[in-house]
């Protein structure tokens, strides 16, 4: 936060510059005889060797000369803030305002003390004072606005500089950490909306908005400012937000698939809204296949989206409305890129099972155990596809191995029991088919 805009200048305050003497800097001083004179250069010598008791000492005797001499205190004020003997450099700082008022250089050491001793409270104080000198101090006070938390006060000074001076990468941090708080968001979009009518070329004001409504889950007002947006700046990738909606409420298809092509390869738009499009193209697509291949393109823009699986959620939507066939497909797409998935290797082995493939079934069920060779499941499945395909004897084999990774794990001991009876009544042993039975129908009343 440390005063950016002005550290160089407080850097260089030994160094003054002669053009700055005449507002009013130490040593722009009255030799008023040749004590003074001696005692104050004195002064200036032994600071200059970092002796700054010897220093103020000679500095006192100039002020029983010149008791009212502003130059004075400001050089003591130094000596004590070098010592960081912080009360004592601040008391004469403000004494040297006392004397002059407009002596800008005290107010900065007034500021430099409240800083160093973290009193950013008092340093506020004193930078609304500095702002009458100097207009850059206000980001100096957005900076103590936010370590005093009075985010309020520093939003509206935010969005003061960033209209005035435009936007800075420092204040949008600001406000981005403010707006995590929602009792800030509703000012804020306040402002947005009012930035819009003020300049409605401005995209960045429509994007803010809309992200801010989409993450606060008012997807209805996100799509309204898209609209506006739409109608000011056409060309906008956030338009074809609102442009898609429009094209798939008239069933042009066509038309929506440009539009939601467009918004996908932005960089610009939320995932959020990203996700949103996609799921009401999906059901869109249900009731208009032709555009399957569509859907399958659009799922490409979510290959690398860590948190959301894109085809194994599209996956699982089509196996809820029971559509094995686009079930297995989005599946199969996920695993070519996520293959050691066991949650959507299980489910599309029970897709090949609702779809009656068993021999593909027994195929991808055998790599999935050689993947996992623990995992009971994939053991189950094979056995089921051997059942189904009269191959009793591999079935009873492979399922009497998953038996043995089976733990605490119910529903599927009672599957694993039911196919080793089917198994072994292939087989013609009626003995044990009907233990297995047995077995299963106890451990179905226990689940109950």
């Amino acid at each position: 936060m440390k005063k950016n805009v002005f550290l160089a200048l407080l850097l260089g305050m030994f160094f003054i510059p002669i053009s700055l003497l005449a507002q009013g800097e130490p040593e722009d001083i009255a030799i008023d005889s040749d004590a003074f004179q001696d005692h104050f250069y004195e002064a200036i010598k032994q600071k200059g060797i970092e002796n700054y008791d010897k220093a103020i000492e000679s500095l006192e005797k100039c002020i029983a000369i010149e008791p009212n001499n502003a130059t004075l205190y400001f050089e003591l004020g130094r000596n004590y803030a070098l010592q960081k003997k912080y009360k004592d450099a601040y008391d004469n700082y403000q004494k040297v305002t006392q004397i002059d008022p407009k002596n800008r250089w005290a107010w900065v050491g007034m500021y430099d003390v409240c800083y160093d001793t973290r009193d950013y409270n008092q340093a506020i104080i004193i930078v609304q004072k500095l702002i009458e000198f100097k207009q850059e101090y206000k980001e100096d006070l957005t900076s103590l606005y936010m370590n005093t938390q009075q985010f309020d006060k520093a939003l509206l000074l935010i969005n003061e500089l960033n209209e005035t001076l435009g936007k800075s990468e420092q204040r949008e941090i600001y406000k981005s950490q403010i707006l995590q708080d929602a009792k800030y968001q509703g000012s804020e979009k306040g402002n947005l909306l009012d930035q819009i009518k003020k300049n409605p070329k401005e995209e960045s004001n429509y994007i803010a908005l809309i992200s801010m409504y989409s993450k606060s889950n008012q997807e209805e007002k996100a799509l309204e400012v898209a609209k506006q947006l739409e109608k000011e700046i056409p060309t906008s990738d956030w338009a074809q937000v609102s442009l898609f909606k429009f094209h798939l409420n008239n069933n042009d298809g066509e038309k929506a698939v440009v539009s939601m092509n467009k918004v996908f390869a932005s960089d610009k738009i939320d995932k959020k809204i990203k996700h949103r499009i996609l799921n009401e193209f999906l059901i869109y697509t249900q009731k208009n296949p032709q555009f399957e291949a569509d859907l399958t393109k659009a799922i490409g823009y979510f290959e690398n989206d860590k948190e959301v699986k894109v085809a194994k959620e599209i996956g699982k939507f089509f196996l809820n409305k029971k559509d094995w066939n686009n079930a297995t497909k989005y599946f199969e797409m996920h695993l070519k890129s996520v293959n050691d998935d066991i949650e959507t290797g299980l489910l599309l082995l029970q897709c090949y099972v609702e779809k009656a493939e068993f021999e593909t079934l027994i195929v991808k069920a055998e790599t999935w155990i050689q993947l996992f060779p623990t995992q009971p499941q994939f053991y189950y499945f094979q056995g089921l596809g051997y059942n189904q395909t009269k191959n009793f004897k591999k079935a009873k084999d492979i399922l009497e191995t998953g038996m043995d990774y089976l733990v605490d794990d119910v529903a599927t001991e009672i599957n694993f029991n039911i196919q080793l009876g089917e198994a072994y009544s292939g087989l013609g042993d009626v003995k044990k088919k009907e233990m297995y039975f047995t077995k299963a129908n106890e451990l179905l009343k226990k689940k109950r």
